[in-house]
């Protein structure tokens, strides 16, 4: 893409908002930061700091600046507090890829469910996306669960798919296609 994206405000259920970022959230990106998964497969700063957490909101402003993607704070409806994060990314051919993380303190709750079928929804029926796909690794199972809460279908399992920590890692993969109507 060649231009700037609108990261719009999506409700999620009745308990989620998918919103852009802002400086405050900084508090979820210090939590995330103590996890011992979310910065090995995101831009998470494995070390926080303020200016750390600050650089890594500016980065997700900097992915709709650049038309590279969306990148939505997971935020309580009640507090407007943030408890994760969810992105899009188009790419070629009519394909786009998801990914997330909740903060250790918002699990159990049904976040990352909850936010997929929102996003999924939103880049299906209104980007008109033919396909989301997302991978998670076989060990994760409260992640592949949520996907398939939220009506992704798993496909298969690619062996030695990705690099995390330093050792390549086998991904599930799971797909929501726009012909899946009665799964949005």
């Amino acid at each position: 893409m060649d231009h700037p994206l609108v990261v719009p405000e999506l409700p999620a259920g009745e308990k989620f908002l998918l919103r852009p970022w802002r400086l405050d959230d900084v508090a979820v990106v210090r939590e995330a930061s103590e996890d011992a998964y979310i910065p090995l497969i995101t831009g998470v700063p494995p070390n926080y700091s303020d200016a750390e957490g600050s650089a890594f909101i500016r980065r997700q402003w900097s992915k709709a600046a650049d038309g590279v993607g969306y990148s939505f704070a997971i935020a309580n409806a009640g507090d407007d507090r943030a408890v994760g994060q969810i992105g899009l990314w188009p790419g070629a051919l009519g394909r786009a890829s998801l990914g997330y993380w909740v903060a250790k303190s918002a699990r159990g709750q049904g976040v990352a469910g909850t936010a997929l079928r929102a996003i999924s929804s939103w880049g299906l029926e209104r980007l008109r996306i033919p396909r989301l796909q997302l991978h998670v690794e076989p060990w994760n199972a409260p992640s592949w669960r949520a996907a398939e809460r939220a009506g992704f279908v798993r496909e298969g399992l690619l062996r030695s798919w990705q690099e995390v920590g330093g050792e390549r890692r086998d991904m599930y993969l799971y797909s929501k296609l726009i012909s899946d109507r009665g799964s949005f």
